[in-house]
């Protein structure tokens, strides 16, 4: 490889994503546990299976490896402070000044997101560094209206127009060696 993980890194940050915490609660009383994620998607639509990539080295990777359930909260654009919060390692037992439902099992869904998604644990796959949890949605809940957070960058944002209809371009333009960009091989 002709590139560090710093520039990995920052390749990688060209591609917005959303904002997700992933919340938990250990099923022999313990407190509950809520990491912020970004690294999510949907798998499938039958079965209705979404994944999460979590680190090796979270100190939450024993408790969100083994419980049977968790939840994905799907961050609005005014919970910046809420994702800060559980990206932060010794915040992320802490639920003081959080609001919070609970699911019938205790996980918590957070208040004011977007989206809910409850899911159970179907699998989990290696993945380098990570480990692929992939859930089923068991339940769900979502709102039409609100915005999306968003992480571009390494920093946080919000969507401008949500639909600005595009039209495909005749051509592609740009010159990648003048980008000094890779060209397609093949």
């Amino acid at each position: 490889m002709s590139f560090d993980v710093k520039t990995f890194r920052r390749a990688l940050g060209c591609f917005a994503t959303g904002i997700t915490v992933v919340t938990a609660a250990a099923g022999d009383g313990a407190d509950p546990f809520g990491v912020t994620i970004n690294s999510f998607t949907s798998v499938s639509l039958e079965p209705p299976l979404v994944l999460f990539c979590l680190g090796r080295t979270s100190r939450l990777y024993p408790g969100l490896t083994t419980v049977p359930a968790f939840a994905i909260n799907v961050l609005a654009e005014d919970q910046g402070p809420l994702s800060i919060h559980f990206a932060t390692s010794g915040n992320q037992r802490q639920w003081t000044g959080v609001g919070a439902g609970r699911h019938d099992d205790g996980t918590p869904l957070l208040n004011g997101c977007l989206a809910h998604l409850y899911c159970t644990t179907e699998a989990i796959h290696e993945g380098g560094d990570h480990v692929i949890v992939v859930g089923l949605v068991r339940s769900l809940d979502w709102r039409a209206e609100g915005q999306p957070l968003l992480y571009v960058r390494g920093r946080y944002g919000r969507l401008g127009e949500l639909f600005v209809p595009l039209t495909a371009p005749a051509a592609v333009s740009g010159d990648p060696a003048a980008t000094g960009r890779m060209t397609p091989s093949g």
